[in-house]
């Protein structure tokens, strides 16, 4: 088996997850450090948060990226997938997932919650986009019995 013409795209695409995990990253130490949550404590606690809008951001923007980093795995499996058959849609997808990532942070970061919805629409199309395909190229892929 080879790789299909435009495959190179799908490479290109996924880079573009480890750059939103990383600019997560950095905003929440950033975040962190503002609401003066020390290490190893995950989140704020409820108490820190009633009294801290820091608190609440830092919360938000930690939110924000673990949520990133459970889905970052069956994206990254569906684009590699997905992309065995349509690398052009495949990355496309994935490109938009990472847009959807970036507006759902921006969104959450506000410290008002409901602010993700609309990053969190597109990203959760795009995974569904990629799961489908993947799925559709998985039984292409499949041996006949």
């Amino acid at each position: 088996m080879s790789l299909p013409e435009g495959y190179g795209y799908i490479p290109s695409s996924l880079i573009t997850i480890g750059w939103v995990l990383l600019w997560q990253s950095s905003m929440v130490g950033r975040y962190r450090k503002k609401a003066g949550i020390e290490y190893p404590q995950a989140y704020a606690e409820q108490a820190e948060v009633k009294d801290s809008a820091a608190a609440l951001r830092f919360n938000c923007m930690q939110r924000a990226h673990q949520n990133t980093l459970e889905s970052a795995p069956v994206i990254f499996v569906s684009t590699v997938v997905a992309g065995l058959k349509y690398p052009a849609l495949a990355a496309a997808i994935c490109a938009a997932y990472s847009f959807g990532r970036v507006v759902y942070t921006i969104g959450y970061k506000s410290g008002q919650p409901k602010r993700r919805t609309y990053g969190s629409i597109v990203s959760n199309l795009s995974m569904l986009g990629l799961l489908s395909t993947a799925t559709c190229v998985a039984y292409q892929l499949f041996p006949p019995c």
